[in-house]
């Protein structure tokens, strides 16, 4: 028998995974071009040519063992000082070598700040709609996730809300910008606010609260949209970085975590996320696609393919009377169900052959999930079916 605790695991297990699953069995069925999946986050852009010639490269022209041998809990340091120097050309910030971690992807990075930084009980504050797997995470390591609502309207943070769900228990925040499930990019105002605030806080409890930035999405942004970049904001912060999204990576599991240089106790800090890395199972990011991404740290993918596939599904939604923020980044919409049981609203969708993910899975009820890294096609052949699901209800 598995344990208690895991049998809960399971019986709360990823809506998301078991939609995309539901996809493959309805695709034999009628067919994979008749099955229009919008479930899964999985980016269909191809990664940059220079990931395969770097691939090549790395494995004809290095050593064995730099390419497959143990290194430094960190990862590699001329990557990690590549990674630095990356940054601080992009963002005018002053890093080195040292403020780098390298991880199993923005998921690795954030599970092992989170066993770096919580004792049991402790509270990490999110804001909805989030990414549901945050929840899992926290509670790996006995902490509560505290839901801070958005303003419905536009999806940044409520920050008055937000100001009063902080206690002497609250050990860090979690942001998503750009958002998934929304694509929302949140505002250098909203940054601004959201650190004094943690300021402020910070100086009234007598505690250090962390502010963690989850940004997969950074780099797929449309329309000269600009992300902040937090740690120009706040002392206590830490960006969670993955290239699973950025160069259509995500099976490589290849990302890092960003510390910041005046974080309290820095030296300290940076011991136990090495700490984490190894007792949690990961020991190091994998060392082949350290070395790859080494050597393209200025590769990007065409994020023009999802700008055209956002626009097509975005406007078609508003025309047959949906309503949707329009996405700044990323590459999901999240548009209102036309009924309050999203639940249900994803049944009824199924009828139609659209696999779409409902919003309560994200903590925002009344809304659902496309994710429209899938083929311009597809997305067009998919349209007469959202018609038919609106004229269900639109009528």
């Amino acid at each position: 028998m598995i344990s208690k605790i895991m049998m809960d695991y399971v019986a709360n297990s990823s809506v998301i995974r078991a939609m995309f699953e539901e996809g493959k069995k309805l695709s034999k069925i009628y067919g994979e071009e008749n099955v229009f999946d919008f479930s899964l986050g999985n980016p269909n852009v191809e990664p940059p040519d220079s990931i395969k010639k770097a691939v090549v490269e790395v494995i004809s022209e290095e050593s064995p063992n730099l390419v497959h041998g143990y290194m430094s809990n960190s990862g590699y340091l001329d990557v990690r000082a590549s990674i630095a120097d990356n940054i601080c050309k992009k963002h005018n910030i002053n890093l080195n070598e040292d403020n780098i971690v390298m991880t199993c992807g923005a998921a690795g990075g954030l599970n092992i700040l989170l066993k770096t930084l919580l004792d049991p009980g402790d509270e990490v504050i999110s804001f909805s709609p989030f990414f549901g797997e945050y929840a899992n995470y926290v509670r790996n390591f006995n902490g509560k996730l505290v839901i801070s609502p958005s303003n419905i309207d536009t999806f940044q943070p409520d920050l008055e809300s937000f100001k009063d769900s902080i206690t002497a228990k609250t050990k860090a925040v979690i942001i998503n910008s750009p958002n998934n499930p929304t694509g929302v990019v949140y505002s250098e105002d909203t940054i601004k606010n959201l650190s004094e605030i943690l300021e402020e806080k910070q100086r009234e409890l007598g505690s250090s609260i962390y502010l963690i930035s989850d940004e997969p999405y950074r780099e797929i942004v449309y329309d000269g949209v600009k992300v902040p970049y937090i740690l120009k904001y706040y002392k206590n912060s830490f960006i969670a970085y993955s290239f699973s999204k950025s160069l259509s990576l995500p099976g490589e599991r290849i990302g890092y975590i960003v510390c910041h240089s005046e974080i309290e106790d820095f030296n300290n800090v940076i011991q136990a996320l090495n700490v984490a890395n190894r007792i949690l199972g990961f020991v190091n990011a994998p060392s082949l696609f350290q070395r790859v991404i080494g050597k393209c740290l200025d590769s990007e993918v065409d994020i023009n393919i999802y700008k055209k596939n956002r626009d097509l599904l975005y406007n078609h939604l508003i025309k047959i009377g949906f309503s949707c923020v329009k996405p700044d980044g990323a590459f999901y919409l999240f548009p209102k169900s036309l009924i309050p049981d999203d639940r249900e609203f994803a049944k009824e969708a199924k009828k139609f052959n659209l696999l779409i993910v409902p919003g309560s899975t994200f903590g925002c009820p009344e809304h659902f999930r496309l994710s429209y890294c899938i083929s311009y096609d597809k997305i067009e052949r998919s349209l007469p079916q959202f018609d038919k699901l609106a004229q269900v209800y639109l009528k």
